[in-house]
């Protein structure tokens, strides 16, 4: 355990250090799936069927807030939709400005949702969103949820009507609206997962609120199970056809997921959970304190420990040479002719310290240390 908290941590300095970059990139990474699964599922209008305006549009993307990949992601499925036809572009635009109302004005901060709510359901993996959502978010939430499932069965309809749509004739205009509109409203599997995702998103919202032990971990059971129910129900009584077998994997797909985000945003100790009480004039207070699993990052440091000759050495120059002295002397004392100041200084004059240079009346002296020196030879 103590492990993973310490990599919990690096994460989380690596993310704070670099967070003017990390999300950028996670954002085109977001809009560029998002476009791309549009074009392959859709790909009617082949103009922005193309690999270099999704990039820029995931480019511009990443620089701006998560609303306006909303807004971009809706303008791409309408362009397709208008290529295969006005009456189905004009249909999805009043679905969409309907669906922009509602999250307007109960949840415009979860613009994610709505994006990973219909890609998660083209992956097939959609029984995660309303266990998250339950967990990190509020249950006005639950309008972001259903405008994202509504927006995957809007655009599934129109993929599996396409070929009935381009057969219509030009003229029948009323018929293709009717068509949409009939198509939408009596899709019973797209009222049946979002009946079951916005109880599901409740319920876990509730118990992972209550002050028990353990709550985040029973609130993603507990909604786990719920959404299988209630999904089982909805197959029995209106016939959707769904996959038990990919709803049971999914759930427990869902369950890993959520213990990974349990872990990085609430990960706690209840073995030493405290209750404190205490008042003042007008209240009595009745707190209960949880705290939190958190471990400093070890750091590393390297310590050089040098000796008393090593510090020495260093602060000499290194192309000193502890010859060079006796040299430079001998050479002095060759130009001046007196070479009986040489074999003095070879014979004895290293061991005082002190040689003079010169003849009589111009005497110079040399000032030796020869402790500074290893050896004299």
């Amino acid at each position: 355990m103590t492990v993973l908290l310490e990599m919990k941590e690096r994460i989380k300095l690596i993310y704070s250090k670099y967070e003017a970059f990390i999300v950028p990139v996670l954002k085109f990474l977001l809009a560029f799936i998002t476009f791309s699964t549009l074009n392959s599922r859709m790909g009617y209008m082949t103009r922005i069927d193309d690999m270099r305006i999704m990039l820029i549009a995931a480019l511009t993307c990443s620089f701006l807030p998560v609303g306006l990949m909303v807004l971009m992601a809706a303008v791409f499925s309408l362009m397709h939709m208008y290529a295969l036809s006005m009456e189905v572009a004009l249909v999805g635009l009043c679905m969409y400005l309907i669906m922009y109302l509602l999250f307007f004005r109960f949840s415009p901060k979860d613009s994610l949702v709505v994006v990973l709510t219909p890609l998660l359901f083209s992956m097939k993996i959609p029984y995660v969103v309303p266990i998250a959502v339950g967990l990190l978010c509020g249950p006005a939430s639950i309008v972001s949820v259903g405008c994202g499932i509504a927006v995957f069965y809007l655009l599934r309809m129109v993929i599996d009507s396409a070929p009935n749509i381009r057969i219509m004739e030009e003229g029948e205009i009323l018929e293709k609206v009717r068509f949409m509109v009939e198509g939408i409203l009596g899709n019973k599997a797209m009222l049946v997962m979002i009946a079951a995702f916005v109880v599901t998103v409740l319920v876990v919202y509730l118990i992972r609120r209550m002050s028990v032990d353990y709550s985040w971990t029973i609130a993603m059971v507990t909604g786990a199970m719920i959404n299988v129910v209630l999904l089982l129900i909805g197959d029995l009584l209106y016939d959707v056809n769904l996959s038990m077998g990919s709803v049971l994997l999914g759930s427990l797909l869902a369950l890993v997921v959520a213990k990974v985000i349990e872990f990085f945003r609430f990960c706690v100790d209840y073995s030493r959970t405290e209750k404190v009480q205490f008042e003042d004039d007008e209240y009595y207070y009745y707190v209960k304190a949880v705290p939190k699993m958190t471990v400093s990052v070890p750091t590393k440091t390297v310590k050089r420990i040098n000796s008393q000759r090593d510090r020495i050495a260093e602060s000499e120059p290194r192309s000193r040479n502890p010859r060079q002295p006796k040299r430079d002397v001998e050479r002095m004392a060759s130009r001046r002719g007196d070479a009986r100041t040489g074999a003095q200084y070879r014979n004895g004059g290293a061991r005082s310290g002190r040689v003079a240079v010169g003849n009589v009346e111009s005497q110079e002296e040399l000032d030796i240390d020869v402790e500074d020196y290893e050896e004299w030879p």
